[in-house]
């Protein structure tokens, strides 16, 4: 089973706790990340996104009108990028008060898979946070940063990201050398 994995020293952490727990889903201060079906099979990098406020509550942007809050529409998370709740306005504060104005926002637009998805409701929550002194956040920022900085919760979530692309690409690569 999972084990909690420290992800600061014990200097940087202060009265936050900042320990990532995949077993409970809880990933205090983090953007998470999870394959779609289908969809990341054939594109690896395309997948579901969240946000989770200081307590690792996630919130993610999971269909019209519908923001969900502890329980990720395709699944448990299999990658995080945790942030640092000092590069928000507000700090501790001003991190959970923008997921959560943010989150009100999403609960009354439509969602769009190419325009207005999760990916951009985690953008508003960093933008509304001035996250980093920025307000530039957008899906394909998101998107990026997902890919540079990310870790996977584990091998298994690894496995379940990549092995459904490899598995397809190797079969359209052999049935096309070999028939």
């Amino acid at each position: 089973m999972y084990k909690s994995l420290p992800t600061q020293s014990d200097e940087n952490m202060g009265s936050e706790n900042l320990e990532i727990d995949p077993a409970r889903d809880r990933f205090p201060f983090c953007v998470v990340w999870t394959p779609i079906p289908f969809l990341t099979w054939f594109i690896p990098i395309i997948g579901h996104m969240g946000i989770a406020l200081s307590t690792g509550v996630i919130r993610d942007f999971a269909g019209p009108f519908y923001v969900g809050e502890d329980s990720m529409s395709f699944g448990q998370p299999t990658k995080y990028w945790q942030l640092e709740s000092h590069k928000a306005l507000g700090g501790t504060t001003g991190f959970d008060r923008a997921i959560t104005e943010a989150s009100d926002i999403y609960k009354n637009r439509v969602h769009n898979l190419c325009l207005d998805n999760c990916h951009s409701h985690v953008a508003m929550s960093l933008n509304l946070m001035h996250y980093n002194n920025s307000t530039h956040w957008n899906m394909f920022r998101m998107a990026f940063c997902m890919v540079l900085h990310s870790k996977y919760v584990s091998f298994v979530a690894f496995l379940k990201t990549w092995a459904p692309f490899v598995i397809i690409t190797g079969t359209v690569v052999a049935i096309t050398i070999f028939v």
